[in-house]
């Protein structure tokens, strides 16, 4: 009877003891050295493309867009999001709601704003 309950507690034990986890965003856990980078998003470039019907439109992962209807009639806009972890992010809420808040210098130089502007925006977030 002793040794029916030590194996029963021992394969409890050992069944309980393995962990599952899964990374969100394996990619981010990667440095890849690339031969050719001038076709990548490093110097802060503006990509545009006008969408006609039926057109597709790739955002890679991580970078920050919009979307503006430039036409006069409604239009649809279908996503897919790429990962376990699906989900947007406003960029206002990440930039000026951020806690702790980032330094209002940083936010003045890289927005190009006034300082009272940047801390006006900070207490609205």
């Amino acid at each position: 009877m002793r040794k029916a309950y030590l194996v029963t507690v021992t394969l409890f034990a050992l069944a309980f003891s393995l962990a599952s986890a899964s990374d969100p965003a394996p990619l981010q856990d990667f440095c890849v050295a690339l031969k050719d980078y001038s076709d990548k998003s490093a110097d802060n470039r503006l990509f545009t493309k006008t969408l006609n019907k039926g057109d597709v439109f790739v955002f890679p992962v991580g970078l920050i867009h919009f979307q503006v209807n430039v036409g006069k009639t409604n239009a649809i806009a279908i996503s897919g999001l790429s990962s376990q972890n699906a989900g947007a992010i406003t960029i206002a809420n990440a930039v000026f709601g951020s806690n702790p808040p980032i330094n209002p210098d940083v936010l003045t130089k890289a927005f190009q704003l006034d300082k009272k502007v940047v801390k006006y925006l900070q207490k609205e977030f």
